[in-house]
């Protein structure tokens, strides 16, 4: 850890020297990035410089302690021992936290893709309550929700679901949701009063943004105008504002209609494609890292079964850690925080293993 840390804290150094240095903002794309960089650096160094006081202080009271004498301020020095190995070792845990690899992709937006699966109409509707629990959490979190492309069905469900999340460590939080979600419970269409199994899937994709460059030759995509279909506003079903693109080399299909304006569904249909494009590559890195991907948060794979919420019960269990919860209402509410905290945790537990072995 300590070779990893030294590292860091010379480059720290490296950072501030360059940024003093008055040429430095000639280049204001480096600039930024020097800048960027020494934020995701300065908890390390701060969190370090505290674990050094603590060490020193864990010294001296040690010392304090083999020299006195007297009761009153040997008593004194254990207290002030003991406070400090405590702080030395919560400071040291947390330094191992911060010296995880940060996933380059945690404070981008996210693109959430939700498909109702097994289970017909029953899939379908819990498909749409799946889409309004993640809006609510969005919105707890003060984050903006918008909609890139749906199928309704006629009893309030949805075939499909694909939309954007935006907000500082969207993709950090909602990463572990992608994989197959089952519902148990009686539908409202079961006269017989049985209960169902039904799945639907969800896939989280970070957006792929100006600073992620994703090369797509003209020849590789096939474009289509056409009118866009369902209800909407004025200019549905009377413009040819839909767009839909569809990617050869991997069969992609990527349909946008939510706009009035063709060129603001072609938009949303490229930066769509994009960020398709570059989950498939980060899928292929993270292939390549079967032990952390067979860890406690299960393997990532999206036809993983990883969460079923059971309605009968009031339970909602994530097979990844075997966390049960009794408050099925809330969680479908949106409050999410504390399934998405203890999957967190399992992952930095992982990490961290991973890191001690290295």
């Amino acid at each position: 850890m300590m070779d990893k840390l030294e590292a860091l804290l010379y480059r720290s150094e490296d950072i501030a020297r360059e940024l003093m240095d008055p040429a430095a903002a000639q280049d204001q794309k480096r600039f930024r990035a020097l800048m960027k960089e020494q934020s995701e650096l300065q908890p390390v160094v701060d969190t370090y410089s505290e674990y050094k006081k603590a060490l020193e202080m864990r010294e001296e009271a040690a010392a304090m302690l083999a020299e006195e004498s007297d009761p009153e301020m040997r008593e004194l020095a254990k207290e002030e021992l003991a406070q400090a190995g405590e702080d030395a070792e919560r400071l040291e845990r947390e330094l191992r936290l911060l010296l995880i690899p940060k996933d380059p992709d945690d404070e981008k937006n996210v693109i959430v893709e939700i498909r109702a699966g097994a289970g017909g109409d029953e899939a379908a509707l819990f498909a749409a309550e799946i889409y309004r629990m993640y809006v609510h959490y969005a919105e707890r979190r003060r984050w903006k929700v918008e909609t890139l492309d749906y199928e309704e069905i006629g009893i309030g469900g949805m075939k499909y679901v694909n939309f954007v999340v935006s907000g500082k460590g969207a993709y950090a939080s909602l990463k572990y949701e992608s994989g197959v979600h089952r519902v148990q419970r009686v539908p409202v269409t079961e006269s017989g009063g049985r209960i169902h199994t039904s799945t639907i899937t969800v896939a989280v994709m970070p957006e792929a943004d100006e600073d992620i460059r994703i090369d797509i030759p003209d020849k590789d995509v096939r474009i289509d105008v056409m009118r866009a279909s369902g209800n909407g506003g004025q200019c549905v079903n009377t413009t040819d504002s839909a767009v839909r693109l569809t990617h050869y080399p991997t069969g992609i299909v990527i349909y946008s209609q939510t706009e009035k304006s063709q060129l603001q569904n072609r938009e949303k249909a490229w930066n769509l494609l994009r960020s398709k494009l570059y989950d498939l590559e980060k899928q292929k890195r993270h292939d390549a890292e079967a032990d952390l991907r067979r860890s406690q948060i299960g393997t990532g794979d999206r036809s993983e079964k990883i969460r079923t919420y059971n309605f009968p019960q009031s339970r909602v269990t994530d097979h990844r850690i075997h966390l049960t919860l009794y408050r099925l209402s809330d969680i479908m509410n949106g409050d999410l925080d504390e399934i998405i905290g203890a999957l967190t945790a399992a992952d930095q537990a992982a990490k961290l293993l991973k890191l001690q072995k290295e």
